[in-house]
């Protein structure tokens, strides 16, 4: 029997940290965010239909996305940002049961589903345990200004685009603090791990 565990947080909040830990265990993990950049490529259906609803002003010169310029518009625009959701997320999904699928049928003991939106899109439901990465909200501004060079309010922008993390605390099965060091992140993430006999 394979356990399907949705792990999730906010952005800058560690959960690639997390994500990266699991897949040095040996586990199974399938990352939205990667199956979501593969499905706007150039010649796939999402890419098609996004530059349709958006224009070509969000393309680079090779005719990429620019996902700077899109991401502007949809974390400043709420309607905008459904439109760009209601493309991608459901060939992303597609995409992550495919990969779930040919797990689950090799005979892994677990399988990671790394989403950031899974409670937002009530993906929980279709996992059977779920572990949430959080951290206080003016550490994640401050990682998220540091990262990705932001100002304060771009921060702010993005992280409020997101459900809070307090309230998704309350909605997890387990939670993996990361206001602390990396290696106490990745101690706790062992933990669960072991708590659930997955190694």
């Amino acid at each position: 029997m394979t356990l399907i565990i949705g792990l999730t947080g906010g952005i800058a909040s560690g959960k690639s940290t997390i994500s990266n830990f699991f897949t040095s265990q040996g586990l199974i993990v399938i990352d939205a965010d990667v199956e979501a950049r593969l499905a706007v490529e150039k010649g796939e259906p999402a890419y098609s239909k996004i530059v349709a609803h958006f224009g070509s002003d969000i393309l680079l010169e090779d005719g990429c996305l620019n996902r700077a310029r899109l991401g502007e518009i949809v974390f400043s625009d709420e309607k905008q940002r459904a439109v760009l959701n209601g493309i991608v997320h459901p060939d992303v999904r597609n995409r992550m049961n495919a990969k779930q699928e040919e797990a689950v049928k090799a005979g892994h003991r677990a399988v990671i589903l790394d989403i950031p939106l899974l409670f937002e899109n009530k993906l929980d439901r279709t996992v059977d345990k779920t572990v949430l990465v959080y951290v206080e909200t003016n550490t994640q501004i401050q990682r998220l200004m540091d990262r990705n060079g932001l100002s304060l309010e771009q921060a702010k922008l993005r992280v409020g685009a997101q459900m809070p993390l307090d309230e998704k605390k309350v909605l997890a099965d387990r939670i993996i603090d990361n206001n602390g060091s990396v290696e106490d992140s990745k101690a706790q993430a062992l933990k669960i791990l072991q708590d659930w006999k997955v190694l």
